[in-house]
């Protein structure tokens, strides 16, 4: 998917340029407007990431508690330091270090406004004149639309559907040149599902060493691992490539609407975080606005003492949805999962055109879906990749049951094979 510019008009005279990129929101918009309004039946999204929606998703007691605490104390009311409360850099520096084989500090930790914030962050200062970043394809599209805002030249990498969606990493290579200065990899995947092993994740740490790239690891989905590999922190080889860690409690905790991020630097032989470089964030930070401070004032107890039950409970529910989403996708011909997925909330599915008789496109198929079986899915197109979709699990199982028994009559409504229906 490339990145295109338009004209705007400005006040007066000028005219301001603001990147053409698709957005799952936009999108996502686009859609609800096109279901039609005379038919009854809910509306059933499996397009945005956000499992708030459903009672069997719901975040832990004590992150509740800790938040309704912080904010009743009347202590957390005024501004924080730009680059985040101490207490909250430092539970978070230690949360983090559960994963890896040394101790972050807290002066490497940074907390944003969820972990959109934290891409724009780690993009931002990246940025200069020239140079390039190496995205995945596919890829959650907001990297595509900061990308473009700051002028970053955007390669896209292959990701291997077949291989378990992992990085072509003689793509890479091929790719990168001596202006390229980072690769982003999302780790559990996002749009795929995939969860990356120990050993493809020191082959990519040893690529990026040797072409001297820093490594930008979004691991937004942290732990949300439920297959047989195990989620394992990009920044275990922070100390063979500079490694920019990107998380939040949204999708572990169930919280996307508390906006509660960070921004960690894994650089144990210091080649990316010099002095100047920290100056430099730090800076940037004056001019962000960071999350609520009562919020942030909630952290350490949300980190400390979460009880490991809420954990395994949200990935139980989790694998059973993916299991159901991805058993009943083998039902409908025209789409098809290669990979069955061990992480995150979501998985891609490729369409087979040829068995519709009356669609052109992801797009097309996604927008009549909608109107006649009120049913959303997000294009492919969005994240990268056309004439696939990206389907979300996190919801129940009940409507995952019946959306799909709606897309399985939209194939047969569309079908080019009519016999046996």
């Amino acid at each position: 998917m490339e990145n295109g510019a338009k004209k705007s008009g400005g006040c007066g005279n000028g005219e301001i340029e603001t990147p053409n990129t698709i957005t799952i929101k936009g999108i996502l918009g686009l859609l609800l407007a096109n279901i039609d309004c005379n038919d009854k039946r809910r509306v059933i999204s499996l397009g945005m990431g956000d499992p708030t929606a459903y009672s069997c998703f719901r975040t832990a007691d004590v992150a509740e508690d800790a938040v309704v605490d912080s904010l009743q104390s009347q202590k957390f009311n005024g501004y924080s330091p730009t680059v985040g409360l101490p207490q909250t850099r430092k539970a978070i520096s230690e949360y983090l270090s559960l994963d890896l084989p040394y101790k972050l500090s807290p002066d490497d930790t940074f907390v944003t406004s969820g972990c959109t914030q934290a891409i724009d962050v780690a993009l931002s200062i990246l940025a200069r004149p020239g140079v390039n970043i190496l995205l995945p394809k596919p890829c959650f599209p907001i990297y595509e639309l900061c990308a473009a805002f700051r002028n970053l030249e955007i390669r896209h990498y292959d990701l291997l559907p077949n291989r378990g969606w992992e990085v072509d990493l003689d793509d890479v290579e091929a790719l990168a040149d001596q202006n390229t200065v980072a690769m982003v990899i999302i780790n559990p995947g996002n749009p795929c599902g995939n969860v990356y092993s120990y050993q493809h994740l020191k082959k990519i740490a040893e690529t990026a060493k040797r072409l001297k790239i820093v490594v930008i690891a979004d691991e937004v989905y942290g732990h949300l691992a439920f297959g047989d590999t195990p989620f394992v922190s990009m920044g275990v080889f922070g100390s063979l490539v500079p490694v920019l860690t990107l998380g939040s409690l949204s999708k572990r905790w169930i919280v996307p609407g508390w906006r509660l991020g960070w921004f960690v630097i894994n650089d144990q032989c210091s080649t990316f975080k010099t002095p100047k470089v920290i100056e430099r964030i730090k800076k940037y930070f004056d001019i962000l606005g960071g999350p609520a401070t009562f919020i942030q004032a909630a952290v350490p107890r949300i980190l400390q003492q979460t009880d490991e039950a809420f954990f395994t409970e949200t990935i139980n529910t989790l694998k059973l949805s993916s299991d159901i989403c991805y058993e009943r996708i083998k039902d409908i011909p025209c789409i098809t999962c290669p990979y069955k997925p061990e992480g995150s909330m979501a998985l891609m599915v490729k369409l087979n055109l040829s068995l519709l008789k009356d669609i052109s496109d992801d797009i097309d198929f996604c927008f009549k879906l909608a109107k006649e079986e009120s049913v959303i899915f997000l294009p492919g197109i969005t994240t990268g990749l056309k004439n696939w979709v990206r389907i979300t699990f996190a919801v129940e199982p009940s409507s995952l049951e019946e959306a799909f028994g709606r897309v399985k009559s939209f194939y047969q409504r569309h079908s080019n094979q009519q016999e046996g229906y």
